[in-house]
């Protein structure tokens, strides 16, 4: 099954051209608003929601009929949802596989936008040589060091600050014997003005961008939130954005040790920001999630419910078997 995610939502040109930080911030797929949606109200249950109540919900976040559908069909062709029928109506819920990976992905966001582990000033090395005629092989590997954390110093030379762990172990083993090295040591300072240093291989300016740019957008709206004058559609849209948008902050800034970074780096206040909107939302939007859902439903009524930045650290646990949905 393919992620859920896809790399090139947060990274559309990491490739082999330049790289330039994320232009998708500003407005969020239908795919991943469907995704973050499912996930929020049916990951504890796997309920399977009426596709036109998953539609009329899409549309209230700005999503088209039109482009609510597609992402639909282009999810279950992923595997990522399953789709059932009864009579004329369809139904779609979170494939098994999916729930297990968006769990395990919504305790690795909080977990990897907290306080950085100790660093012990090394650097992990990932050297690789692919031959122009693997260009997918080269795209795919880029992706996945993206994902675990790892940025390009150089074309060939990805590194992390962090000791390699067993995830990256195994994808490196699925390359062909000889075509990727991996070292690690201290960075060597050079007297020279032209010399470029491991923390280059992230844009800190950009990163701080985004940083400001989420905490602009958010903090006018806490007030309200904990009076509770946000509900409704409004308040399933606010929470479906804050989450799309935050989740993609682990893998622009991989905890980045904080010796390297500026003063006043921004991921902690973004991290509590995001969980005072995201839990503080929860009850008003599962309300207004129920509201709709009921409005298309034949007789009983699937199980909606809304989890809070705690419960995805504990691990979201399944109603019907108690285990927790990231043991898979």
């Amino acid at each position: 099954m393919a992620s859920p995610f896809d790399i090139e939502e947060i990274y559309p040109d990491d490739g082999d051209r330049p790289l330039r930080l994320p232009r998708r911030q500003a407005g969020n797929s239908p795919q991943g608003v469907t995704v973050t949606l499912l996930a929020d109200y049916t990951l504890r249950t796997r309920a399977a929601l009426p596709s036109a109540a998953i539609v009329a919900l899409l549309a209230e976040s700005g999503v088209s009929t039109a482009g609510a559908r597609t992402a639909i069909s282009r999810l279950a062709r992923r595997g990522v949802i399953e789709g059932s029928r009864q009579g004329r109506r369809s139904s779609y819920r979170l494939s098994p596989a999916a729930a297990a990976n968006l769990s395990a992905g919504g305790s690795w966001i909080l977990a990897a936008t907290g306080a950085a582990a100790p660093w012990d000033g090394c650097w992990t090395l990932v050297a690789f040589s692919l031959p122009q005629d693997r260009a997918a092989q080269r795209r795919a590997l880029r992706g996945q060091l993206r994902w675990l954390g790892y940025a390009p110093l150089y074309d060939g030379l990805w590194l992390s600050p962090y000791d390699l762990t067993p995830p990256v172990r195994e994808q490196l083993a699925q390359l062909t014997p000889g075509a990727v090295t991996v070292f690690r040591g201290r960075h060597t300072e050079l007297d020279s003005l032209g010399h470029r240093a491991p923390i280059d291989a992230w844009d800190i300016e950009g990163i701080t961008r985004h940083y400001e740019a989420f905490l602009g957008r958010w903090r006018p709206l806490l007030p309200r939130v904990r009076s509770g004058r946000i509900a409704g559609a409004a308040a399933v849209r606010a929470r479906t954005e804050v989450m799309d948008t935050f989740r993609r902050f682990p893998i622009l800034d991989p905890r980045l040790p904080v010796e390297l970074l500026p003063a006043g780096w921004l991921r902690q206040p973004a991290r509590e920001l995001f969980a005072a909107i995201y839990d503080g939302l929860a009850e008003p939007a599962e309300r207004h999630v129920r509201t709709v859902v009921a409005r298309f439903a034949d007789g009983a009524q699937p199980t909606i419910r809304a989890h809070t930045t705690a419960d995805i650290l504990a691990g979201v646990v399944d109603d019907e078997s108690g285990v927790p949905t990231t043991h898979y």
